[in-house]
């Protein structure tokens, strides 16, 4: 099992990686799709199934799979062109689509969100079609987005890891206990394994800045959110809170009477200003979903501002260690909160997030596997629940406090030597069992929890 750490952090826009980067990378794929078919297309149409369409208003679904069909991608979205195209698209009715000219597509009429039984592959599925002339079906493509902004074909998705191609890696660990065994027999921590591992499919350069720009990300997008101001989009109300929060700790800054604890405002005020910059639709980086994008960089900038001996060349040691954990979530339950609700989201975060600071905080690879533990274990059972659909309530301040658990969880592994009951992989594999057993309400189709007990307006 080989995933890259740049396939667990992706540079895209919020608010969600599964809800609106995933839908636009699948109508991109299927622009690919259009482009290799023989036939003359004259019109596009898309049906959104499943927690697609009942929480795809709230994580612009719609708005992204327009998009997508016209050509802007996750990485490279350009708000003032997307927003010009969108107006175009609605007053004239057609998409223009780079190598295939203008198609018809009337968003009242061709974009359906259906509210019926969810595709049978998962919980986030749409169905994409090409038309001829005469309105009819000549191409279609069924879609899954799977959480994280990953993406697969009906198709991709009944073939499994068969239908995958392999990459050899000298450490191809699967489970936490391959990963454990391997760094014992080899004397590498867990980010030498990782980083051994990329190295097989890109050059060392290339991923030092690979790494160097998700930072770059991430610490932006804390910057922008402490600075931003005013009510986040959605009908909800809600008002962004960090900037205030960050005046008062400045303001609080070298004063007797400020409390130990204050600590944890920190840590929350980080994470909370990269979920708003998500809510409001900004640039954020999956960790590993924008719904979960909090945690991770909220950790890493706790460490380097409040942690003494910490040193930005660590960071990519903190990423790569963030992603081996985060694909042994990923590989062996969920990372997606219509699969297995917010467990998979913030519960893996912060699992990540409690591996990278034990790591760069010299832990040992066991307590590695410890810190990810302890953080997974205590989020288990977490519902996905956004009130209104929209990745606002409880969702920023759900990052805040995964942020907090994640730091206690490095704590108190490395106050140990790293033996303990649970196993990474027996937790892992709880998160699976009760994300299959979770009623579908919870996960995240905002049809039971929080959603239907706060007003929506």
């Amino acid at each position: 099992m080989f995933l890259s750490v740049f396939e667990m952090f992706k540079v895209g826009i919020g608010p969600s990686s599964s809800h609106t980067m995933g839908p636009m990378v699948a109508a991109a794929r299927f622009l690919e799709a259009l482009r290799a078919s023989p036939f003359h297309f004259h019109g596009l149409r898309a049906s959104l199934h499943g927690s697609l369409a009942f929480t795809g208003v709230g994580h612009a679904t719609d708005r992204a799979t327009i998009l997508g069909l016209a050509g802007f991608l996750p990485d490279s979205y350009d708000h003032d062109k997307a927003e010009a195209a969108l107006a175009a698209i609605r007053e004239t009715r057609m998409i223009e689509v780079p190598g295939l000219g203008a198609l018809a597509f009337d968003p009242a009429r061709d974009l359906v969100f259906d509210y019926g039984p969810a595709l049978p592959g998962h919980a986030n599925g749409m169905i994409l079609r090409g038309l001829d002339a005469q309105g009819d079906v000549i191409l279609q493509e069924t879609y899954y987005s799977i959480g994280g902004g990953f993406v697969l074909t009906e198709a991709e998705l009944q073939a499994g890891e068969a239908g995958k191609a392999k990459v050899a890696v000298p450490y191809p660990f699967e489970t936490a206990a391959q990963m454990l065994e391997m760094a014992a027999r080899s004397g590498l921590s867990v980010a030498q394994m990782k980083r051994a591992n990329e190295l097989v499919v890109r050059p060392a350069a290339e991923l030092d800045r690979g790494l160097a720009r998700i930072w770059e990300v991430m610490n932006a997008c804390i910057d922008r959110g402490m600075q931003a101001e005013g009510i986040l989009p959605g009908g909800l109300k809600v008002r962004r809170r960090a900037r205030g929060i960050h005046q008062a700790l400045i303001a609080e800054r070298g004063l007797n009477l400020t409390p130990p604890h204050t600590i944890n405002d920190w840590m929350s005020l980080y994470a909370m200003a990269v979920n708003e910059e998500n809510a409001a639709g900004g640039q954020v980086v999956t960790a590993p979903t924008n719904g979960a994008a909090g945690v991770v960089p909220a950790v890493i900038r706790y460490w380097l501002d409040h942690v003494p001996g910490a040193s930005a060349a660590k960071v990519g040691d903190f990423l790569l260690t963030a992603a081996a954990i985060g694909g042994l979530c990923k590989h062996n339950a969920s990372i997606s909160g219509a699969e297995c609700g917010c467990q998979a989201e913030v519960g893996s975060a912060a699992a990540m997030a409690a591996a990278g600071l034990c790591a760069v905080m010299g832990g040992t690879p066991m307590q590695v596997e410890n810190a990810a533990e302890i953080a997974l274990e205590h989020h288990l059972g977490m519902t996905c629940d956004p009130v209104k659909g929209l990745v606002q309530v409880p969702c920023i301040e759900r990052n805040g406090l995964g942020a907090i658990k994640a730091v206690s969880a490095a704590s108190l592994a490395l106050r140990g030597d790293g033996v303990h009951l649970v196993s990474l992989d027996a937790c892992i594999e709880t998160m699976r069992q009760t994300g299959h057993d979770m009623h579908e309400k919870y996960k995240e189709t905002s049809l039971g929890g929080l959603a239907v007990n706060v007003p929506n307006c």
